[in-house]
């Protein structure tokens, strides 16, 4: 039987919560690089990360694919279901090994209704989703390369659940990947990575290491 106690319940309440579904859901274990769901597939479930970390991506009709954004433990997948979408408009994989946990789109929103305490945490967490999603909009058409790419390094960081060490391990990825998500090219990721490592920012002696404190007091400064 799989243990869904991963995380510190204070922190997240949402897994506590979940457990008190007793209908429509299951418990999935995924290797790295599988699909959890694909564009244009039904949209008939939410999902919520216990371990792991998944990758949003999507694919435009030239076949120009883009990474949208990480999630990890403690957040939500396919959320839209429950706003009427009815198919996939992006496709989600496993970027490592992940435990997932799926829930009927009916028997969430029927949880929702019964469950204040689900309804008080879930409505929280789109908020908090909305906020960063909107300051990342920002991001994009305000900032320099150089800052968005540190910003989302700095929002990679923080999928770590240690998140409060001076040095923290990136989720691997790639300069290529990088780049979608910056909005910039392969390129200049590798030249701002190699500005950020000489400048003490990052590391790579074992993978991508991140120093969240001075990569948000970089963000502070006027480039």
């Amino acid at each position: 039987m799989v243990n869904l106690k991963f995380r510190n319940e204070e922190k997240d309440p949402s897994n506590r919560l979940l457990a008190c579904i007793s209908a429509g859901k299951r418990v999935l274990n995924l290797r790295k690089n599988e699909t959890v769901f694909s564009q244009g597939d039904s949209a008939d479930a939410v999902y919520y990360i216990h371990q792991g970390k998944v990758k949003l991506a999507v694919v435009s009709f030239g076949g120009k694919e883009a990474t949208l954004t990480l999630l990890g433990p403690g957040d939500f997948l396919g959320v839209c279901c429950l706003g009427g979408q009815s198919e996939r408009s992006n496709t989600a994989s496993a970027l490592e090994p992940c435990v997932l946990t799926r829930i009927e789109k009916e028997s969430m929103l029927k949880s929702l209704r019964e469950q204040p305490q689900l309804l008080d945490v879930f409505l929280a967490y789109l908020l908090k989703r909305t906020l960063n999603l909107q300051k990342d909009l920002c991001t994009q058409i305000l900032d320099p390369s150089e800052k968005r790419l540190a910003r989302v390094l700095l929002r990679l960081s923080e999928l770590n659940e240690h998140e409060e060490q001076e040095c923290v391990r990136m989720p691997k990825i790639s300069h290529d990947t990088l780049a979608t998500m910056v909005g910039t090219t392969r390129s200049r990721v590798t030249y701002f990575m190699n500005k950020f490592k000489n400048q003490g920012l990052i590391n790579y002696d074992k993978g991508i290491m991140v120093r969240p404190s001075q990569l948000s007091m970089m963000l502070q400064e006027d480039f």
